[in-house]
This record gives structure tokens, sequence and C-alpha cells, in this order.
């Protein structure tokens, strides 16, 4: 499972790169909630693996929660959100 998390982050900072291409930027509509459910993921994948084994977890986690945050910043200044 903390490979599963550490992919799902990969792809979704891959997503949010994408996003960030001009005309491009309504892809984080899609990119948030995936993003958001592989940090539930990766959530859950640390809190079951064994503490020698969550580094794959905690990069899945970190990686999910970076493309959330900047996904919402970039749907703010690009006015997707108001």
């Amino acid at each position: 499972m903390t490979v599963l998390s550490l992919i799902w982050g990969i792809l979704a900072l891959v997503g949010l790169g994408i996003g960030f291409i001009p005309c491009l930027g309504s892809l984080n509509w899609l990119n948030i909630p995936f993003a958001g459910i592989g940090l539930i993921v990766g959530i859950l994948a640390l809190l079951r693996a064994v503490p020698e084994k969550r580094g794959g977890a905690i990069a899945g986690v970190v990686l999910c929660a970076i493309a959330v945050v900047l996904g919402v910043i970039r749907l703010i200044l690009g006015g997707g959100i108001l």
C-alpha cells in the first residue's frame, strides 16, 4: 500500500504540472479530488505500515498534499475559484 501511495502522489504531481499549462487549468478540478483520495490512501498506508517501511507512505502523503495546495492556489489565481 505504501507503493500505491507513492505512485498516486507522483501521478497527482504530473496532473498538477499539466494543470499549470495555460488553457488546461481546469484539469485541476479533477486533479484536486484525485490528490485528496491519494492523501487518504497515503494516511491509511502510513497507519498500517511498519515503522521501518513508512518512507513511501510519507512521500505519497507529502506529494498529494503539495498537489492539493498548489492546485487550489492555481485555481484561485486563474479565476477558477472566486
